[in-house]
């Protein structure tokens, strides 16, 4: 599934970097983006977070990246350490991605907060 890690490596590249035209193409419009906190996001505001700062990702570095693929769905797990504003933590995450018109998209996201 080189394919979903190569889409993985460009989200976060664009979320660090305020790519918002990338992150356009790579979010579904039906995103639900569930962070550490559980506060929600939808694709507009998740970009918007992005665009605007409130969200300012500085760094997110993954490891332990496992894809499993289901037909048209793949499931991304793994462990990822953040770097956001000033906070710096660890979570656990599954990102799920839907094949649509022959184009993979990002669905879902759910992470949790590795205790300190």
């Amino acid at each position: 599934m080189d394919e979903i890690i190569t889409l993985e490596n460009r989200r976060i590249e664009a979320m660090v970097n305020g790519d918002t035209q990338a992150l356009e193409e790579i979010l579904a419009d039906d995103l639900i983006y569930t962070h550490t906190t559980a506060r929600l996001d939808t694709k507009a505001s998740f970009i918007d977070a992005v665009a605007t700062g409130r969200s300012n990702y500085r760094s997110v570095e993954r490891e332990d990246v496992n894809v499993r693929q289901y037909g048209d769905t793949a499931i991304v797990t793994g462990h990822a350490k953040f770097h956001v504003g000033d906070n710096k933590f660890e979570a656990r995450f599954i990102d799920v991605y839907a094949k649509r018109n022959d184009a993979w998209q990002m669905v879902a996201w759910q992470s949790t907060r590795v205790p300190d």
